[in-house]
């Protein structure tokens, strides 16, 4: 059965519609229960907490590295002055200095050289602090 009616600027139609077997949420129905919304955000929750704790991580090694390749390169630096100095220059013994980084953290670099007749053993340590103790040593040997 169908009604219509017209208004000023308007028309509806109403039509009645058959039941539906089982209500209105019938057997066909479709759709998510509320238990299984509360499982999907469980899993999703889970999920975001295990990629949070990941990207903590990943700042404190990327941070870490950063450290690592300043402390690498003055520690090269200090290579490379020695080897440019004269060899009657470098005298045996050890020293050190403190040198600061760009990215905030201060350096102890500390260098030591030791002969064996016409060969001069250079050992060089880098030591820092960022949340622990951290120390990388590099040694080269240089032929007169």
């Amino acid at each position: 059965m169908t009604d219509s009616w017209k208004g000023n600027d308007w028309f509806c139609t109403i039509t009645e519609l058959p039941a539906v077997k089982g209500g209105a949420c019938g057997a066909r129905a479709s759709g998510f229960t509320l238990i299984e919304v509360l499982v999907a955000m469980v899993i999703l929750s889970v999920a975001l907490l295990a990629l949070a704790s990941l990207t903590a991580i990943t700042t404190k090694t990327n941070s870490y590295g950063s450290h690592l390749t300043e402390a690498s390169l003055f520690a090269q630096d200090k290579l490379e002055e020695l080897r440019a100095t004269r060899w009657e220059k470098i005298t045996e013994g050890m020293d050190s200095d403190q040198v600061s980084g760009s990215t905030g953290i201060d350096y102890t670099r500390k260098w030591s050289v030791n002969r064996n007749e016409t060969l001069k053993t250079i050992n060089i340590s880098i030591e820092w602090k960022d949340r622990v103790d951290r120390s990388i040593e590099l040694t080269s040997v240089l032929c007169q």
